[in-house]
């Protein structure tokens, strides 16, 4: 289904929304919000009613948000005073307070007096979440040209590489095939660069990123990722990177080593793809993504690897799953808390992994679409340990 027909869907599925939580309309500033409802991401302020025609407020470029943009209404971005006057009988407004600088909320109700104004982050979350036919074929997609990427990869992995250059060596591949780059994660104070290549001890650190595995990057001022590191026979080398095509990520983690794993390590990564199995057939609608997370942590605890299960112990994620699209952290979460369910064609990367100090991190990764028979594998590249 091509853009033009899907993004006026994607309105009226949120008009649906804002009628039933009785608000007049919804104003979006963040950039992706835009582009998944009007197929720009041009820096621009979009108005979306409860009912009638949107209107897209384009400060730059206006010219390229006219060309590309789905809503028939686009306009230069007013200045001040002509802005209240376009909302007049607008009352009561849903904004992304999750994604809204508080200068930018005081800009806006300056802009705008006497509305209330009501936090919509979840319910558009929520939307955004399940994917159409047309979105899972944009992600299928990712999921081939990035598996391309990593089953060419074994013919480049020698001892004393340095962690930086496999992973300037795998991006380069990727950027060749079409991966854009943009990883973009709507937390706050997250951050990342198409992925991490890690080896041995320098994979088993803890960091700021709300992930197993971190990484010690390159200085403290980038504390993710590859490092420095010389890659050494014998160590557990673990490459977890997005494809991003169409805006669409798909993420995925596979595990090499130069020579062999030792038996802890080799038993772990086992565990880890017997964990991946067992949630990956309980993605089905209705499957409660809180008690997703509790049965990886159960399985993990049974086979003695539950204090280095998503991390290194007293550091470890909260989390074995979550939700990818057009950002990284999307819904839902398998996750401790989120007692919510499924939805068929929502999309989630499952990861379990184990991170032990001075030795390593072992996991696997892969993305797939909730289904009634269980999740459907989108990257479907073999899950085995690659040994070069």
């Amino acid at each position: 289904m091509p853009l033009k027909t899907e993004c006026p869907a994607r309105i009226v599925r949120l008009q649906e929304k804002l009628q039933q939580q009785g608000l007049d309309g919804a104003l979006f500033i963040y950039p992706i919000d835009i582009y998944y409802f009007t197929a720009t991401r041009q820096t621009s302020t979009l108005w979306v009613p409860a009912q009638g025609e949107p209107m897209l407020l384009a400060r730059k470029s206006f010219a390229r948000a006219k060309e590309e943009a789905c809503v028939a209404d686009i306009r230069p971005f007013p200045r001040s005073k002509e802005f209240a006057p376009l909302f007049d009988g607008q009352r009561k407004i849903g904004l992304t307070f999750d994604v809204m600088p508080v200068q930018q909320y005081n800009y806006y109700a300056k802009l705008l007096p006497e509305r209330e104004f009501v936090d919509i982050s979840q319910l558009n979350r929520e939307l955004r979440s399940v994917k159409s036919d047309w979105e899972l074929e944009r992600l299928r997609h990712a999921g081939v040209q990035l598996c391309r990427v990593f089953a060419s990869m074994a013919d480049y992995l020698r001892p004393g590489l340095r962690e930086v250059d496999l992973a300037a060596e795998f991006e380069a591949r990727l950027r060749r095939v079409g991966g854009e780059g943009y990883v973009r994660l709507r937390a706050f104070n997250q951050e990342l660069f198409m992925g991490l290549a890690v080896s041995g001890a320098s994979a088993s650190g803890g960091g700021f990123f709300d992930g197993a595995v971190t990484g010690r990057g390159m200085s403290a001022a980038s504390p993710h990722g590859a490092s420095a590191a010389l890659i050494a026979e014998g160590q557990p080398i673990l490459l977890d990177y997005t494809g991003i095509f169409e805006g669409y990520i798909v993420d995925m983690t596979r595990m090499f080593v130069c020579g062999q794993l030792n038996e802890k390590l080799q038993n772990a990564f086992e565990v880890a793809c017997r964990i991946q199995a067992t949630i990956v057939a309980e993605l089905k609608p209705g499957a409660i993504a809180s008690e997703l997370f509790a049965l990886a942590a159960q399985l993990a605890g049974e086979a003695g690897l539950g204090d280095f299960f998503m991390g290194p112990p007293g550091e470890n994620a909260k989390f074995v799953g979550h939700g990818v699209g057009l950002e990284l952290d999307e819904l839902p979460v398998l996750a401790q808390g989120f007692d919510v369910p499924l939805l068929g064609g929502q999309t989630i990367a499952v990861e379990p992994k184990f991170v032990f100090p001075e030795l390593g991190a072992v996991g696997i990764e892969n993305t797939y679409v909730v289904t009634e028979s269980g999740g459907e594998k989108i990257t479907v590249l073999s899950d085995a340990l690659i040994s070069v």
